[in-house]
């Protein structure tokens, strides 16, 4: 796992995600703000910078930025919805800048479910061209999918689908909904319960895997994904001691983490896991405790697996 640090670049966006963690507040980084970030990053030793909002590509000197990071000799990569990339020349501008590498945010496959969830009309068809776009030009595209209530029982045909159809994305990140932010507090049906995703997710890790892909899973507790602990983002972290730094436009500004640990129940007490895992995010206040259960694994072959991925 590479050590990657971020940066909001903008919060302004062209979507109105259900879910938003970072919802549009009408701040965007100055140019200058930007480059002394990134001298700050390498300085650091940072493996990448990504780059993320709000929605980045609406930042106007985003190219700036990316060539910018380049020369620094720290690659930069985006974290987009797409809306803006599905102009193949506009992407185009950015991989001249020095872009080699993008995470699509995308949540399910099938158009209603997508445009419900973002709030925005044919955003799947025009995601979809993005990612055709990023094929055509030699990107190389990662999926980030946001689980929640509405894509919870189909995250195996979702994997399934991109799998078939965007051969060349190599890379999947299932985030659990953080339900905390100001969105989720306004929309509490779209967090998902945890046995109602755990068949899916288990399924799609099956299938990824059959298919050579890689893939992490974020604020999901160990006892959910047994099969694959070694692909817990927090738990990667934890083995390797590994830290991140986000600078955020708003009250928080940068924010270094280095603990990764959420809440934990008294059950968690009885399994072997519980120094490598994360726990439960949002400990009973919308993730039930009562799911969670000790899985009897050793925690040290899982220390050796991670060591080896």
């Amino acid at each position: 796992m590479a050590e990657l640090h971020y940066i909001q670049v903008t919060r302004d966006c062209n979507q109105a995600c259900r879910f938003c963690s970072n919802p549009v507040n009408g701040r965007t980084i100055s140019l200058g703000s930007a480059k002394k970030l990134i001298n700050d990053y390498s300085r650091l030793k940072a493996d990448g910078v990504i780059l993320t909002g709000g929605e980045p590509t609406l930042h106007p000197a985003l190219d700036k930025i990316i060539a910018y990071a380049q020369g620094k000799k720290l690659p930069a990569r985006i974290t987009t919805n797409g809306q803006k990339a599905a102009n193949s020349a506009y992407l185009s501008l950015l991989k001249k800048a020095g872009l080699a590498h993008i995470h699509f945010s995308l949540h399910s496959h099938k158009p209603a479910v997508h445009d419900y969830l973002t709030r925005t009309k044919n955003s799947l068809q025009k995601l979809f061209r993005a990612l055709e776009n990023a094929g055509r030009l030699g990107l190389r595209a990662d999926v980030n999918v946001v689980i929640n209530r509405a894509n919870s029982g189909h995250l195996h045909n979702l994997a399934e689908h991109i799998t078939k159809r965007f051969p060349f994305v190599k890379h999947f990140v299932f985030n659990n909904m953080d339900p905390g932010m100001d969105r989720v507090v306004e929309d509490p049906a779209t967090v998902p319960v945890l046995s109602e995703f755990e068949a899916s997710l288990a399924k799609a890790m099956r299938h990824l895997t059959a298919a050579g892909r890689t893939f992490r899973v974020e604020r999901v507790p160990l006892c959910f994904m047994a099969e694959f602990p070694h692909c817990s983002t927090e738990t990667r972290k934890l083995v390797k001691a590994e830290g991140r730094s986000t600078y955020f436009l708003d009250e928080k500004r940068l924010v270094k983490q280095t603990a990764w640990g959420h809440g934990k129940a008294a059950i968690c007490g009885f399994c072997p896991l519980s120094r490598i895992c994360a726990g439960l995010y949002k400990l009973d206040t919308y993730y039930d405790t009562g799911q969670l259960c000790p899985v009897f694994l050793d925690p040290e072959m899982i220390k050796l697996q991670i060591s080896k991925t």
